[in-house]
């Protein structure tokens, strides 16, 4: 059971240095708190490293952070390839790939080193966190904290409780939130949680309106751009994010819910066959060649 006072939230373990885990380690550093970033390889940290300095620079561009305030925080970072250092920290938030297996293999190694008042967050956009916390001997200190790409523009977290999440869990991921300069919502623990499971259909509904010819795919994304103000078009979305992830969603969703609402176009599952991925193949709704 966690202590009825926990000590304040002043370091943070990542696991993992990608977008999203440099994206959180920049926000916690300039915020003041101390962050080890985790990875497997030098290489991976030496890129994390380079992004989080990046977000740095471009924060104090915007007032995120003072100018002579930016070489300070980065100096708080401190890289690493031992998990074993989470067991100095306050808070871990595991921002590894998007594998159920991988991560629960994570938190089964974090249960027995993070210290018993630290919180276990998950950033899975889509996972079960009753599932996540299965290996965890006090499932009641695993949340769900779900950032945003990128994580120092995009002001939401969405905060998850798995079946056996205790308030108290939430309230701290809560805290560090607020702290963090986020707003925060919640979600209780079913597939896709809020805003997973609404971009699915919206990007599902609008390869479907294309598949079926009711519009091109311009008129497709101006319409959702002017008509609700989005800042860019469900087709141009999914080019972003992805076309084999937008697949993967609509299939957690597919197979948690047994609902046929998400059953993925045809169009989708033909083009991630092709390996037209979206911006980062070259192709996808459009060409970035």
């Amino acid at each position: 059971m966690a202590p009825e006072t926990a000590p304040p939230i002043e370091s943070l373990f990542i696991v993992g240095s990608g977008i999203m885990g440099s994206g959180i380690a920049a926000v916690a550093l300039a915020k003041g708190l101390r962050v080890h970033l985790y990875d497997v390889k030098d290489t991976y940290l030496d890129k994390g490293m380079a992004t989080v300095q990046k977000h740095l620079q471009k924060m104090a561009t915007r007032g995120g952070i003072p100018a002579d305030q930016v070489d300070k925080a980065f100096s708080r970072l401190l890289p690493t390839l031992n998990l074993e250092d989470a067991g100095t920290c306050d808070f871990v938030i595991e921002a590894a790939p998007e594998v159920l297996e991988t991560k629960k293999e994570i938190f089964h190694r974090l249960d027995a080193i993070a210290p018993s008042h630290a919180i276990l967050g998950t950033n899975t956009s889509s996972l079960s966190i009753t599932l996540i916390a299965s290996v965890v001997r006090d499932p009641g200190r695993v949340v769900g904290i779900h950032f945003f790409n990128p994580v120092p523009a995009m002001e939401l977290v969405e905060l998850i409780s798995g079946g056996r999440t205790r308030p108290e869990t939430l309230e701290r991921a809560r805290q560090l939130s607020t702290l963090l300069g986020k707003t925060v919502t919640a979600s209780r623990d079913f597939p896709g949680f809020i805003t997973t499971r609404s971009i699915g259909v919206l990007i599902n509904e609008a390869v479907w309106m294309l598949h079926e010819g009711v519009a091109s795919r311009e008129d497709i994304d101006t319409a959702h751009k002017l008509g609700f103000h989005h800042p860019m078009g469900p087709l141009e979305l999914a080019d972003l994010v992805g076309l084999d992830t937008a697949l993967a969603i609509l299939e957690r969703l597919y197979t948690g819910f047994r609902d046929p609402k998400y059953r993925a176009c045809p169009l989708l599952v033909q083009m991630v066959e092709a390996g037209k991925l979206g911006r980062k193949s070259g192709e996808g709704f459009y060409s970035y060649r």
